[in-house]
């Protein structure tokens, strides 16, 4: 059992390797909308207010970071490197853009897209790290050099 579930994916059959993808990338959505609000954009505390306030809280950031971040872990170790990064980093940066873009009104100064672009490249440096420190704790590599070298006959 414990093969099946942190083994490597390209040993598993098709069917089972990509329904653990659509089900990372589908938990990294869930993961993202429970965790944020749809708009992110600032609004006025209260009617006529000059304080402005954010429905995203630090806790729902952490939060999500964490998940991301153990999602990242999971899928560095069981799968190829880029895989990580379409199915934890994407779906989250895919959704921020389009809470951005849906907005009626017109963005404050044109500033999301510089936030949308910061969190991204966040995102994704944070998974690809984390991706990578689990691929070195793999017990099989993949990547050996048996069979490639040929013993030179001495004389």
């Amino acid at each position: 059992m414990t093969d099946k579930l942190l083994g490597l994916l390209s040993k598993r059959p098709w069917t089972e390797r990509w329904l653990t993808r659509l089900a990372g990338a589908a938990l990294s959505s869930a993961a993202y909308l429970l965790c944020l609000p749809w708009d992110l954009r600032n609004r006025a505390e209260s009617p006529g207010s000059t304080t402005e306030t954010t429905p995203a809280t630090v806790l729902g950031v952490a939060v999500l970071a964490v998940f991301l971040l153990v999602l990242a872990v999971y899928f560095g170790h069981r799968d190829a490197l880029a895989w990580p990064l379409l199915l934890v980093a994407a779906p989250p940066a895919t959704l921020m853009y389009l809470s951005f873009r849906t907005n009626p009104e017109p963005p404050d100064a044109s500033l999301w897209p510089l936030t949308w672009a910061f969190s991204t490249l966040v995102m994704a440096a944070g998974v690809l790290v984390a991706a990578s420190v689990a691929r070195q704790f793999r017990e099989d590599g993949g990547d050996s050099m048996d069979g490639l070298m040929v013993a030179h006959p001495s004389a």
